[in-house]
């Protein structure tokens, strides 16, 4: 009897690893995956005209930005990417003239040659979907890599990337005007060549002010330029059985704004030390969300 049950059980294991077409790991148990929750989703996006702005900050007030709304990260450790900078509190950035200024400068600072501001809503700001809306002119020049971007709050299916990393909009200064928008999760990510991302050609992404937004809905995340969209990340149509690994994007995250110098990206042919300081400029940053998607997602 014993061996019938040590047979019956390896049977029912080995169909619990086919479950999915995919044979992608489980996710926790209390995320309801069970029924491909992330693919089930009937509705129309194009619908869906109840958003309302929750947060948001216009810097309208001159001096040090809103420490109500934003806090820092501090270091000059190379942030995972070899860059070059020390991100300092306060020296690197402000509101002047109704904008938020984060200047990145060429100047020795606790043992880096560079310094620049990387801020963030962490704790301050924090969303599950929406509408992230981030108006911005962007510094110039090889070295600079400019990004606006967010990661999660509660890193909720662990370490990076397995909890997500959603980047509105990157751009590196060896590459002028091609802005680019990309997720990285478990199985899509830049370190295995996975990642899915969009770009787009900006003429004046440099010189003017543009909006750089994304649509973040229960299964998939837009990503816009001026309104137009330049590229959907939607899992369940590359993945028939979404798991946390593909769609990491059920939890709270929050913003990044910075300027790294350098790094593997943005320092991928060099940097000319003449350019700086160089500034990204931002004109505001709006968040909206939608009753509709709430009550989906209590339904």
């Amino acid at each position: 009897m014993k061996k019938w049950n040590i047979i019956l059980l390896i049977i029912l294991f080995s169909l619990s690893l086919f479950s999915c077409k995919e044979g992608e790991p489980t996710p926790p148990e209390e995320t309801d995956y069970s029924n491909c929750k992330a693919a089930g989703y009937t509705y129309d996006p194009k619908t869906i005209n109840d958003y309302a702005l929750v947060w948001s900050d216009e810097f309208d007030v001159d001096g040090t930005i809103d420490k109500t709304k934003w806090g820092y990260d501090i270091g000059g450790s190379g942030w995972g990417n070899n860059e070059l900078q020390y991100y300092t509190q306060d020296l690197n950035s402000w509101n002047e003239n109704g904008k938020m200024i984060i200047e990145a400068r060429k100047e020795t600072y606790l043992g880096r040659d560079y310094t620049s501001a990387r801020i963030i809503s962490k704790n301050k700001g924090d969303w599950l979907y929406g509408k992230i809306e981030v108006m911005a002119k962007l510094p110039t020049g090889r070295g600079t890599w400019p990004a606006i971007w967010m990661l999660p709050t509660d890193w909720r299916y662990g370490g990076w990337p397995n909890s997500g990393e959603i980047d509105i909009m990157e751009h590196v200064g060896y590459d002028q005007n091609r802005i680019h928008g990309s997720i990285h999760t478990k199985f899509f990510n830049h370190q295995l060549g996975t990642q899915r991302s969009g770009s787009r050609i900006i003429d004046t992404a440099s010189t003017d002010f543009h909006k750089y937004s994304i649509e973040w809905l229960p299964d998939r995340i837009s990503f816009m330029i001026d309104d137009f969209n330049y590229f959907t990340f939607f899992p369940s149509r590359q993945v028939s059985c979404p798991t946390f690994g593909q769609w990491p994007f059920d939890q709270r995250f929050h913003l990044l704004l910075n300027i790294a110098v350098g790094g593997n990206w943005g320092g991928a042919q060099g940097v000319d030390e003449t350019i700086f300081p160089q500034r990204m400029e931002l004109d505001y940053v709006r968040i909206y969300q939608s009753p509709t998607i709430t009550n989906l997602q209590k339904g």
